[in-house]
């Protein structure tokens, strides 16, 4: 469907793709990964024909429809429903001509097409749409210009799902989605019935919605089957391997040198000699994968602190005089806490963490932390706000005034700015690194509370990896707002849910939280009263089989539980031999990886499997 023959792209003389070649499969769903910087937008903008490739071609139907969002949010007096029903053409065309049309003939051909579209139920697919994208009915007709980027960038997105094209090309879709509407759009995703190519950072969606990954690495593409995890697995085999061949040409370069080294001289030996010294010549390197040694996040470690750290005892906090956003809100953080904060955009996660940073004044309540304390808040605002003219090290010589230059330049080392890169024009840094250097800036001093809201959206895998090594190394406490699950699970111990106008702890894990968003666990008692009414009027049939699919899903849940367990105390055994049971220990990896191989082929069997009789479950009971 989509081919990619040895594509070549340079932009200012310096080459971006090189000589990269792929086929993505028609029904594919592949996520486009690579470091920052790596060229996967000009890749994306290569497919669409925004970009003409300087060598090679990429090839596609011409009768196929390409989905992309355009890099320009929309705007206007237009409502968000308006823009997204006007995204299919067709329709918004057929029923302008209906209302102009005066050929009987032609109006009764345009209202059968219009019927075969089934045009008339678009207003509710657009409304379903913009609803899991976080627009309730009062915002879906407002103007959009009432709304921030972010939000019009959302209505970018659900324009482009709402047109239904053959293949739908996303460039990072969930950075400007909170981690509900990243769930819905996951969820959306994985029934998306067309090809998709993905550009994405975070490890949960590409493990949901992905069956393959193309990876772009040194200006080359290579395509693995499976969704990240099995990449991972991949492509650390591939390492090996790599490593392992490597290891044996440079043996055998080091064994030809020596001969042409002690035999050049000798006439009974010269021709073997000049052999292999062609030999040699013609020995093409292995290079090992490569790997950015500059990739660095260290966060100053803050002196100690008594605890609590802060208190706060029904805190009431707001934009406007006496119109709080949030109140009631009673919080005690000690000084190594690892606090998540979870809701929807808007709900006042970003109000909370601002009067934890002191840029917001309490109107009720109390709030008590020493005067000594330091906080370190990190928001998207500060990197867009970087000078584009000016180096790192003239940013943190700026904030650091006074300061020796010794303790300048190890602050910008802990985070990768060391030698050339602190020198280098802000300008020309990618986004990843323009977040790190936004990091270095606001830990310059050492803060006992660092506040991150929305950290990774800037930031590739690898790097989001370094981050939270950095958070978990970190002696100070962490304030966490993010809508990437992985990072979320791996660095926070505490749930802080902000929601109908306070924050209160929440008690559930972030599993279960997740749950609750998609309205998997409901309350027992209101599910079990809920079913009793609607099986009321069930026939006996179907009473009989709703109880038998339920006692599969329930075996099924059991079986997923074993399955995940088996497969953890594998990766256990992989990765911390230490800590293996006693039955995996000292196994040879290659026996670990086919058994987890299994494990994990199983385990995608049995989800498969629970999610049709889920959906078959759910449809007995609606009927």
């Amino acid at each position: 469907m989509l081919t990619i023959d040895d594509v070549t792209i340079r932009l200012g003389g310096r080459p971006i793709l090189e000589h990269a070649s792929a086929a993505i499969p028609q029904g594919a769903r592949v996520g486009l990964i690579g470091r920052n910087g790596a060229g996967k937008s000009t890749l994306m903008k290569a497919l669409i024909g925004e970009i003409e490739p300087d060598e090679g071609a990429i090839s596609r139907s011409s009768k196929l429809n390409l989905g992309y969002i355009a890099q320009d949010a929309p705007s206007g007096s237009v409502t968000p429903e308006e823009i997204v029903l006007a995204a299919d053409v067709e329709r918004a065309e057929l029923l302008e001509e209906a209302e102009t049309c005066t050929d009987m003939d032609r109006l009764g051909d345009v209202h059968d097409r219009l019927l075969a579209i089934d045009a008339y139920s678009a207003p509710s697919r657009a409304a379903r749409i913009l609803t899991g994208l976080g627009f309730d009915e009062d915002m879906q007709r407002q103007s959009l210009d009432s709304f921030s980027g972010g939000w019009k960038m959302r209505v970018a997105l659900g324009a482009l799902l709402f047109s239904e094209p053959d293949v739908l090309l996303l460039d990072e879709p969930s950075n400007h989605l909170d981690l509900e509407a990243t769930l819905w759009l996951e969820n959306f995703l994985k029934s998306y019935p067309a090809t998709l190519l993905l550009i994405s950072h975070e490890r949960d969606l590409l493990n949901k919605v992905a069956d393959h990954i193309l990876h772009l690495q040194g200006g080359r593409l290579t395509l693995y089957p499976g969704g990240y995890d099995s990449f991972e697995k991949q492509r650390a085999e591939r390492a090996a391997q790599l490593a392992s061949a490597k290891a044996s040409q440079d043996a055998q370069r080091a064994r030809l040198e020596d001969y042409v080294a002690r035999n050049s001289a000798r006439a009974s030996t010269a021709k073997q000699a000049q052999s292999r010294a062609k030999m040699l010549s013609k020995m093409q390197p292995i290079a090992a994968l490569m790997e950015d040694p500059s990739l660095s996040f260290d966060f100053p470690n803050p002196a100690a602190l008594k605890p609590p750290m802060i208190t706060m005892d029904t805190a009431a906090v707001g934009y406007e005089t006496d119109v709080p956003i949030l109140r009631q809100v009673s919080m005690r953080i000690e000084p190594d806490d690892r606090i998540a904060l979870l809701g929807r955009n808007g709900n006042g996660k970003t109000t909370l963490a601002r009067l934890l940073a002191a840029q917001l004044p309490l109107m009720e309540g109390e709030i008590n932390a020493p005067g000594k304390m330091k906080v370190g808040y990190f928001t998207q605002y500060q990197v867009e706000e970087l000078a584009g003219d000016e180096t790192p090290l003239e940013h943190m010589n700026r904030a650091m005034e006074g300061r020796p230059q010794s303790a300048i330049r190890e602050q910008l080392g802990r985070f990768g700015f060391s030698g050339n890169r602190a020198t280098s024009k802000v300008g020309k840094l990618s986004g990843g690194e323009r977040a790190r250097l936004a990091l270095a800036l606001v830990t310059r001093d050492a803060p006992h509370l660092l506040i991150l809201d929305e950290p990774t959206n800037h930031l590739d895998v690898d790097a989001r990896e370094a981050l939270v090594q950095a958070l978990n190394d970190y002696s100070g406490a962490v304030i966490l707002i993010s809508h990437d699950r992985h990072m979320v699970e791996l660095t926070a111990d505490r749930l802080v849910l902000v929601d109908a106008g306070t924050a209160k702890e929440y008690a559930g894990s972030m599993q279960d939280y997740i749950d609750l968003v998609l309205g998997l666990n409901q309350n027992k008692k209101e599910r079990g009263t809920k079913n009793k009414k609607a099986n009321r009027g069930k026939s006996a049939k179907e009473r009989t089989e709703l109880k038998a699919v339920k006692a599969q899903v329930t075996q099924l849940d059991k079986v997923i539980a074993k399955l995940q367990s088996d497969r953890s105390d594998l990766d256990r055994a992989m990765y911390e031999p230490a800590s293996a049971s006693t039955g995996l220990a000292n196994k040879p990896m290659s026996e670990l990886m086919a058994r987890r191989a299994r494990l994990t082929d199983e385990l995608e069997e049995a989800e498969a499997e629970w999610l049709t009789l889920s959906e078959r479950m759910e449809k007995i009971e609606q009927s």
